[in-house]
């Protein structure tokens, strides 16, 4: 019989999050999930269900009825949308300018569908014409799939314009707005988006580990039209809305799927409610002051950015590290004399970048202040 391990409780430090996730978790969200747990089918939780589904309808700009939180990161939204929409032998025309657009693809072929790829250079957003011209040449493509914020490199892409042509070019649009949810302008009913996921841990300044997502109802109808089942029977969402669907307070009955992860939805509808109190617009204009403030002080350190003002994200601030820096060096001191965690560059950025986040409750003015003194000294 194995000896039980002497093992003391887990206390972390308390660390400032500025990467590129997760981030800083308001103090009101820490502790509504320290409520007291409850049945996933308590009547209360149902209703508070309810709220959440509106609360999300909010943030992403919607009246989609098939709108919900994944019981998993946003990694489980993306694959959420993909298996439920995307059949073998259809044809996808996937926006790769980062990591997450060639994880759209991989989604893509693992359901064996094809992926016909528009590339373009880390740091540049989506090109609208290159898309355009993948939509001419496949008229028998049935989506369009890109990232909105690509958080690899910071980049923000017209969401707005490619949903259109989409649109123009009887395609669903799929959209990933893990960075981009509560961050910046996002409005899917009126861009046309067809399916949407997000990710609780970045600008909703929530735990992770929760996906809200969102189906136009024509993505409904192209999931109802199915030849094949969805090859996932947790991400199933025919199955998952029979647990989300129906109004509570009206009586509507629900019928079991999964017991949901019931503290994390506590913080996740804290974390809504705030920004529902705060209002969509002024999130999104503080995420742009904040990020103003800090360019300033960053571009006075000698830094410079990776992707052009034009189309660079407020709250994922990709930097390039200055020649002869040591990279894991720098982030190592700051971790370790301030506390303070920034992130490292993925893929063609890896070793050549920083990624600096201001998300959500990050994105406030101590945060920034903090960060440029910690750099100066740090650099210096």
């Amino acid at each position: 019989m194995l000896v039980a391990p002497k093992i003391d409780a887990f206390n972390p430090p308390r660390r400032t999050l500025m990467g590129p996730g997760p981030s800083d978790v308001y103090p009101e969200v820490l502790a509504a999930q320290a409520r007291p747990t409850i049945g996933h089918l308590d009547p209360l939780f149902v209703a508070m269900m309810d709220e959440l589904k509106s609360l999300i309808q909010y943030a992403f700009q919607t009246k989609n009825e098939m709108t919900l939180a994944v019981s998993a990161p946003g990694s489980a939204g993306m694959e959420t949308c993909f298996v439920n929409l995307v059949e073998a032998g259809e044809k996808v025309i996937v926006c790769r300018n980062g990591v997450f657009g060639e994880r759209m693809r991989q989604n893509v072929e693992r359901v064996g569908a094809t992926a016909v790829m528009v590339d373009n250079e880390w740091g540049e957003p989506v090109s609208v014409s290159d898309v355009e011209a993948a939509l001419k040449a496949n008229p028998d493509a049935r989506f369009l799939a890109f990232v909105h914020a690509e958080t690899s490199t910071g980049a923000l892409s017209d969401a707005k314009r490619l949903c259109a042509l989409a649109k123009q070019h009887d395609c669903l649009s799929i959209v990933d707005a893990v960075t981009s949810v509560g961050g910046v302008e996002l409005r899917v009913d009126e861009w046309g988006i067809d399916a949407i996921y997000a990710g609780s841990q970045k600008c909703l300044s929530c735990v992770p580990g929760l996906s809200p997502v969102s189906f136009s109802p024509a993505a409904v109808e192209k999931i109802k039209a199915r030849k094949t089942p969805v090859q996932s029977w947790f991400l199933d969402q025919t199955l998952v809305m029979g647990y989300w669907s129906g109004n509570a307070a009206a009586g509507g009955k629900r019928s079991y799927h999964h017991t949901a992860p019931v503290n994390a939805l506590y913080a996740l509808h804290e974390s809504l409610r705030l920004l529902a109190n705060e209002g969509l617009e002024s999130a999104w204009q503080r995420h742009a002051d904040m990020h103003q403030v800090l360019r300033q002080g960053l571009e006075g350190l000698g830094l410079k950015f990776v992707v052009d003002e034009a189309s660079r994200l407020p709250q994922l601030n990709a930097v390039y590290i200055p020649e002869g820096v040591d990279d894991a060096a720098v982030r190592n001191q700051l971790l370790q004399n301030y506390n303070l965690e920034i992130g490292a560059g993925l893929g063609a950025l890896a070793g050549k970048a920083w990624r600096i986040g201001l998300m959500g409750f990050g994105a406030r003015r101590e945060n920034v202040a903090l960060c440029l003194k910690a750099l100066e000294d740090v650099l210096n």
